[in-house]
């Protein structure tokens, strides 16, 4: 019992030190994500992603690289842009790009994982919307996504609003106005990714102390091995999705747990595969199915697996070739990292908490409704976790101290 209770205090301390490690990478990306947001216009957004091509493919990444990295929502934008007529290809870009390219998660990815990883997520990102648009354009039929489009045209229902002109981005970003709009475009970034960055790094502490690295060789075939065959790679490729496929957790909580899987010995392309996966878990399906229909949101499903681990073995091998694959051997620990230094994350995480702060307090004092947030009963679920959670936490850090 004594153990279980050292091992918890350690866990505790392991997850917030881990978010002390990326509080303000968190919000220097969220800051920016929301003055993009804000001052770059998007009048042509879906005039531009109507016919599917190398043009409205782009723009379709390109805004979605400007978007929030929240999958859930990228998903509601997704929707709306597709029911309005933007290509399913051009769309489904959009949505990969606003999980997989934004700036606030390759920052993330630098701090816990390292530079390769970063290669990997942003190159792999592009690659990944291209092996979508591949597999799309040989297996979708018109009649199908047209069906699928007035399935998400009755599941948008009275969410379409006429929009008045915007605002040139020189007149907001010179206005009070539009700052106030970063505000409470920042606060509602960190509405939308609490729970996930919760539960994410609480668990990611957790596996690091409690799980044995047997376990990880056992799932992951072949982790831990100096050198790995070509069908160990695979598997492991495979099982990374499976395994975020329960998680519940988003692209951005997912990163922790990613550095200890890959502290764990786990291949470089069963990390990516797990990286890659946020949009493949079960309330993303879920809720594809509400936007699209079953069969659309199983066949949505099935691409993005197919095109993920075949990019994250690509990157793998290709990475390897030039001779810049990440080993796993000099990977310091999750719960051997000296977390609370008096250095340059203290520095930036008291400016960032005071801007956090500063911008919180102005957008409440306004009194400006924000973004409201249907809550489904997967988010329910994240709610009740991210409250267990915080209990969890608390005891570790404020009370099994004391024992």
């Amino acid at each position: 019992m004594s153990e279980f209770l050292t091992q918890w205090q350690e866990a505790a301390h392991t997850t917030l030190g881990l978010f002390w490690m990326a509080f303000w990478a968190f919000a220097l990306g969220y800051l920016i994500s929301s003055m993009i947001q804000v001052f770059v216009t998007k009048e042509r957004m879906q005039k531009s992603m109507g016919k599917t091509g190398p043009k409205s493919v782009a723009l379709g990444t390109f805004f979605g690289f400007i978007s929030s990295s929240c999958s859930f929502a990228a998903l509601s934008t997704t929707r709306a842009l597709f029911a309005k007529g933007a290509g399913l290809i051009p769309s489904l870009a959009f949505m990969l790009a606003s999980t997989n390219l934004v700036v606030e998660l390759g920052i993330i990815i630098s701090i816990f994982l390292g530079w390769q990883f970063v290669v990997g997520e942003y190159v792999g990102g592009i690659l990944l919307i291209l092996a979508v648009w591949l597999l799309v354009k040989l297996t979708c039929k018109k009649e199908f996504e047209e069906k699928s489009r007035e399935h998400a045209k009755k599941a948008e229902g009275g969410d379409n609003q006429a929009n008045s002109k915007e605002k040139s981005w020189k007149d907001k970003i010179v206005s009070k106005a539009g700052w106030h709009q970063v505000a409470s475009r920042y606060t509602m970034e960190w509405k939308m990714v609490w729970k996930d960055v919760t539960i994410g790094f609480t668990v990611a502490g957790i596996i690091a102390v409690f799980v044995p690295t047997e376990f990880f060789q056992s799932l992951f075939i072949g982790a831990g091995q100096e050198s790995n065959s070509f069908l160990q790679i695979l598997a492991q490729t495979i099982v990374g999705p499976v395994a975020a496929f329960f998680t519940f957790i988003g692209s951005m909580g997912n990163i922790p747990l990613a550095a200890v899987l890959f502290g764990q010995g786990v291949s470089f392309a069963g990390v990516m595969a797990f990286i890659f996966s946020d949009l493949v878990v079960f309330p993303v399906l879920r809720i594809q199915a509400q936007y699209y229909g079953w069969k659309m949101a199983i066949y949505i499903l099935i691409v993005f697996l197919c095109a993920l681990v075949g990019v994250s073995l690509v990157m793998h091998y290709g990475l390897d070739l030039l001779g810049h694959l990440p080993d796993a051997s000099g990977f310091q620990s999750m719960t051997d990292r000296e977390f609370f230094n008096i250095d340059y994350t203290f520095f930036l995480n008291l400016l960032f908490l005071a801007l956090t702060t500063a911008f919180i307090v102005w957008q409440y004092y306004k009194k400006e409704k924000s973004m409201s947030i249907n809550r489904s009963l997967g988010d329910w679920i994240l709610l009740s976790l991210s409250i267990v959670a915080y209990g969890w936490l608390a005891i570790g850090v404020a009370v099994l101290p004391f024992f």
